[in-house]
């Protein structure tokens, strides 16, 4: 009986071997209401929810990822500054997201941003990107006409 019961787990432990593993998350694109409702300045609207910002210039809209790059903790917006101020180790912003001040060694990551069929911006957290100095890249920045 004992050969019997090993033969068992030893099949059973090889038939597991064809079901993987999978981990069903949560959509990293939302919704983000409709993208005229955004005045000029950076909007903490989705900041609690899903850790983003979403800033609209003269010339477009784009959402930054609230997670600084130094490790990982969500930086405060200083509106009368004009800059994002991380609270753990004292990194600082620009609204673009560019570094001015701290140990981030990188900008905030800015997600992709497109505007559906009724007008709404669609953020997608799951495509960024982080490359200083090319701030109006299409799919990161929406012009606006």
């Amino acid at each position: 009986s004992a050969l019997a019961a090993f033969f068992a787990a030893s099949a059973a432990a090889g038939a597991r071997f064809f079901f993987p593993n999978v981990i069903y998350e949560p959509s990293q694109k939302f919704n983000a209401g409709p993208a005229s409702s955004y005045d000029q300045g950076v909007s903490t609207k989705w900041l609690n929810e899903q850790r983003m910002w979403v800033v609209r210039t003269p010339s477009g809209i784009y959402a930054l990822w609230a997670r600084c790059t130094h490790l990982g903790c969500t930086p405060n917006w200083w509106g009368d500054q004009n800059r994002f101020k991380c609270p753990c180790h004292g990194s600082n912003y620009t609204i673009e997201g560019d570094v001015i001040a701290g140990p981030a060694p990188r900008p905030l990551w800015r997600a992709k941003v497109e505007i559906s069929t009724k007008g709404d911006l669609i953020i997608d957290k799951a495509v960024l990107e982080d490359i200083p100095g090319k701030r109006e890249n299409a799919p990161y920045f929406l012009t606006l006409a």
